[in-house]
């Protein structure tokens, strides 16, 4: 881990005591690693704002949809007063649709694409035989997609839109994902279960 990404996690172990918001962030974290060496780009920046993106959410989860307070405004608010740059803290806020802002650059399009979806490939692999995400496969994913009773709360517009936005096929999209979460099973607790 870099360190930028290192200074992020003892942010969000600091703002975070859910395990599971915990284990999203580092989904999140590993995704955007994995899509930016992809793309060349910044995988220390990229992971730090997967680890910071819900750094918020507990404790301010704007379940409201405020277009200008709690989750993600306070976040970004702390990250910039701490010196965070505009282009993480521009980011963390870009991931909601309800905050009006405009994703542009590729970091805040590939925020929005991998948050809903990290989080319903870790769905996926949680309900396989051997709770392993070894075991989940495109196919897996998209069938348990099409199930609208399987994970309700993730919102699959936001995962269709999120891959159109990127420019990226819907299948290419949760194959990267898997991929991504594979390299850290063991801290998402995916890497299965003993028979």
């Amino acid at each position: 881990m870099s360190l930028l990404a290192e200074r992020a996690l003892i942010i969000l172990h600091d703002w975070v005591q859910s395990e599971s918001l915990r284990k999203h962030c580092y989904a999140v974290a590993d995704s955007m690693r994995h899509f930016a060496r992809l793309r060349d780009a910044d995988a220390d920046l990229w992971e730090a704002v997967g680890l910071l993106h819900d750094m918020d959410y507990e404790r301010h989860p704007n379940l409201e949809r405020s277009p200008t307070e709690g989750h993600p405004f306070v976040a970004a608010t702390w990250l910039r007063a701490q010196g965070w740059s505009e282009e993480a803290c521009r980011a963390v806020v870009s991931h909601a649709d309800y905050a009006g802002v405009a994703r542009v650059s590729s970091l805040e399009q590939t925020l929005y694409a991998v948050d809903e979806l990290s989080g319903f490939v870790t769905a996926v692999a949680r309900v396989r035989p051997g709770r392993s995400i070894h075991e989940v496969d495109v196919t897996a994913v998209k069938k348990k997609i099409k199930d609208k009773a399987f994970a309700r709360a993730v919102n699959r517009e936001d995962i269709v839109r999120g891959a159109a936005e990127l420019g990226r096929p819907l299948d290419e999209m949760i194959a990267e994902v898997i991929a991504a979460l594979k390299s850290d099973a063991e801290r998402l607790g995916l890497a299965g279960v003993a028979n």
